[in-house]
């Protein structure tokens, strides 16, 4: 990286400035001074100082919202050549997914470049909310309700206490409300198949604190800073 790019993202000040810092002699690149404009700096390795000062360059993290349509694999790649969540991101950066949707389910996907917090935030221990909208067909009883909330037999095991309410039903079918706290693979479809339901569609809405709102199916945006705080503090 030339110089004035390493001390500007530094927060030493703008790259003309910077220059003007070079060519007075007060950087130093592991305890050289340089003039050159078009020196190199290794930021994972050198030290640099200005005015004997050392800097540190300040890395940009990426934190972002998509709205995953239906369609794409929520993986950076595909083996069996399918679209990836990659084909809607016009960032070059390395980002990695929180988490997944499956295949044939849309709805909030956060993604980061920053690797530590993606890890933290999958770890089973965070128990994050994830709220879902399901439309199924036909009708589902207060019983069947109740079931789901007090938990179904997945792989052997019963799913935790979920928030589950209808939200209207017509002839045909029912659309209601999920909210789980765990992440097991394609939890909330094998639970309505458990008890004897078809998803028509399946959309997530909110992780946590964090709402899809109005972003437009196959967007994205940047958390801002409320957002990114509150990410950083699960």
């Amino acid at each position: 990286m030339r110089i004035n790019k390493y001390l500007a993202g530094c927060g030493v000040g703008s790259r003309r400035f910077c220059d003007k810092l070079v060519a007075d002699g007060s950087v130093k690149i592991n305890g050289k001074t340089v003039t050159e404009m078009g020196a190199e700096v290794d930021e994972n390795n050198d030290s640099v100082t200005v005015d004997n000062r050392r800097v540190t360059y300040k890395r940009r993290e990426y934190y972002i919202m998509l709205h995953k349509p239906k369609g794409y694999v929520s993986t950076v790649k595909d083996d069996l050549g399918r679209k990836t969540i990659m084909d809607l991101i016009d960032i070059k950066a390395r980002l990695f997914p929180v988490g997944r949707l499956d295949y044939d389910t849309e709805g909030l996907l956060l993604m980061t470049s920053d690797g530590e917090v993606a890890q933290k935030l999958m770890h089973p221990s965070g128990e994050v909310s994830k709220t879902y909208i399901a439309r199924i067909e036909g009708n589902i009883t207060e019983a069947e309700l109740q079931q789901l909330r007090t938990g179904v037999m997945l792989d052997g095991k019963l799913t935790n206490l979920a928030g589950v309410r209808l939200l209207d039903k017509d002839d045909k079918t029912s659309r209601i409300e999920i909210v789980i706290k765990e992440g097991r693979n394609r939890q909330v479809r094998r639970m309505l198949e458990s008890i004897g339901k078809t998803v028509q569609f399946l959309k997530r809405t909110a992780e946590g604190e964090l709402r899809l709102g109005g972003l437009t199916r196959g967007t994205y945006r940047f958390l801002n800073d409320k957002e990114i705080e509150y990410l950083l503090s699960l």
